[in-house]
């Protein structure tokens, strides 16, 4: 890589395979959980994270970028985290705050992710791209943040009275 535009496809490039590597992931992760409104997080964000692979294959062509087979490795270890909590849990409450703690590290990263490519689109000029990359963010953070709220109010509370 030699330039930001080397830069910018492989972020975009990285972030694709994020969201190939999510789909089933989230669907797995919906699948496990035992509360229906996580369960519902899980599957909203689902479709979500198919729409922004959507919308990543729409600017790598606009771009003429073709996608590599190459796998996000950071995704790859984050998602084997996932699996490995799921096949460690017992008890339903704890693998539903777990699944939660997981799905936040998935979105921070995504998060950093998107961040990224947003400001390399900007200092390219590619004001278009970054506001349909700030689409993207914005649903991760509101993912977060769900998560998040799930976690405080509902399901901490739960597996406290339980112990």
């Amino acid at each position: 890589m030699k330039t930001l535009e080397d830069l910018f496809e492989h972020q975009l490039k990285d972030l694709y395979s994020v969201e190939i590597q999510l789909v089933p992931a989230l669907s797995t992760m919906a699948k496990m959980a035992s509360d229906y409104k996580l369960r519902r997080a899980f599957e909203n964000h689902l479709r979500e994270t198919k729409e922004q692979k959507n919308r990543l294959e729409a600017i790598l062509d606009e771009l003429h970028i073709t996608p590599q087979e190459a796998t996000c490795k950071t995704m790859e270890g984050l998602i084997k985290e996932v699996k490995i909590f799921i096949s460690q849990a017992e008890d339903d409450e704890v693998i539903d705050i777990g699944l939660m703690a997981e799905a936040q590290r998935v979105e921070h990263y995504e998060i950093s992710g998107y961040g990224t490519a947003i400001r390399y689109a900007r200092e390219l000029g590619y004001r278009a791209i970054a506001n349909k990359l700030q689409d993207s963010l914005n649903e991760e953070y509101d993912a977060d943040n769900i998560m998040g709220k799930l976690a405080e109010v509902r399901l901490n509370k739960k597996a406290i009275n339980e112990i």
